[in-house]
């Protein structure tokens, strides 16, 4: 199986939105999804995009997704946080999640992040034993906050 892992181009989008509303349907919640691939034109391939992502692709498809944006720690200084690492659930277990993380983490070390930061549910059994694999640690400290408008 020959895989492409690249940057994503704006005519990934549709694809790239539909390997998101998958990931939701897997996290038990399709209805939190609000975004639009619209939005996503403008927010990742606009003027002033906001997020960065990368693709992995098989004969020719989008299967893969990792979509990260930049934050800045007090403590540690510019950070890439991953948002979603996605592989479509018929590619999985093909190593096409490690060479995404891999790609990843190359981004920010290319751009002089002092670290990669994400977050995994805690029943997501599969994902923790999957990034241990990489010698991450889990914080369980902190208390995820949101607010929404």
């Amino acid at each position: 199986m020959s895989v492409i892992i690249r940057k994503s181009i704006r005519e990934d989008v549709p694809v790239m939105f539909e390997l998101i509303k998958e990931l939701a349907l897997y996290e038990k919640a399709p209805e939190q999804v609000t975004n639009t691939v619209e939005q996503m034109y403008l927010d990742g391939f606009g003027e002033n995009p906001i997020f960065g992502s990368i693709v992995a692709e098989v004969a020719g498809e989008v299967v893969g997704l990792a979509l990260y944006y930049y934050r800045y720690s007090t403590w540690k200084g510019k950070r890439l946080y991953l948002e979603d690492l996605i592989v479509s659930e018929k590619m999985r277990g093909k190593g096409l999640g490690e060479k995404l993380l891999e790609a990843t983490i190359q981004q920010a070390k290319d751009d002089a992040c002092t670290g990669v930061m994400w977050q995994v549910l805690d029943w997501n059994e599969p994902a923790i034993n999957f990034y241990k694999k990489f010698g991450t640690r889990m914080d369980g400290e902190w208390i995820n906050v949101h607010l929404d408008f």
